[in-house]
């Protein structure tokens, strides 16, 4: 049987799998923050949804979407929880490399190079929606938020982590994520498009979403690691909101 796979390109691929999954190479800030992301979207859904973290594939019948799935550190972590994941990314180079990790740890992902608005409308619904750190590199944070509720199912959770927009965060994630500490390319923020907590929630009101909580992830330079922190929203923070059903 004749194929068109080329063995060369499928092994780039797989060289850009591991970089992604490198917990010391260029996306070593994600992994670092990915532990107090996956306690607070874990802890959410378990509420939501009545399930017990302790037991086996505790997220067994529910759908989960990973909008900006990158290779897929939000995905897996769901699937092997038991959940039916999508994962979505608009940039096309990183679903290779997320099919390419998730045939590697023997996962059933579903990935796709697509949009929140192509998926909306094409009639998808989930019961939860991720979207972590998406809102602030949208041209039209109010239409994106819309079709991301519309993903969801009546009485579905959408997770959204973004940036504040502040003195601080243009200290701390611009100079010093891009310039001081070079975890993340220059340029890959605009301060002007971040997002204070009260105009996410606003938004998400507007879009028809119901928020319901939001909490800081805080960096502490002595430890070296991420915190989920009740009071301190000034840089990165995540929020959750319900779609009323």
């Amino acid at each position: 049987m004749t194929t068109t796979v080329d063995a060369s390109e499928i092994a780039k691929f797989e060289a850009m799998a591991a970089e992604w999954w490198d917990p010391h190479g260029k996306f070593k800030p994600l992994h670092m923050m990915n532990p107090v992301r996956l306690d607070y979207i874990t802890s959410q859904i378990a509420a939501e949804f009545d399930r017990d973290l302790t037991g086996p594939q505790p997220f067994a019948g529910l759908r989960i979407m990973d909008i900006g799935c990158g290779g897929g550190l939000l995905s897996e972590p769901m699937a092997r929880l038991g959940a039916d994941v999508v994962g979505v990314d608009a940039a096309e180079r990183n679903i290779p490399v997320a099919r390419t990790h998730a045939a590697q740890s023997g996962l059933q992902i579903d990935y796709r190079h697509t949009t929140a608005e192509a998926m909306a409308a094409a009639g998808e619904r989930f019961d939860v929606v991720l979207n972590m750190e998406v809102v602030e590199h949208v041209s039209d944070p109010l239409a994106y938020l819309t079709a991301c509720r519309q993903l969801l199912k009546p009485g579905g959770l959408h997770i959204c982590s973004t940036i504040n927009r502040n003195p601080k965060s243009f200290a701390v994630a611009i100079v010093g994520a891009e310039y001081v500490m070079r975890w993340l390319p220059k340029g890959t923020h605009e301060w002007a498009k971040f997002i204070t907590p009260d105009e996410l929630y606003e938004l998400m009101r507007q879009a028809g979403l119901e928020p319901v909580d939001r909490k800081g992830f805080v960096f502490n330079p002595v430890s070296w690691a991420w915190s989920v922190s009740d009071r301190d929203l000034s840089v990165n923070y995540v929020t959750a909101a319900l779609n009323p059903a």
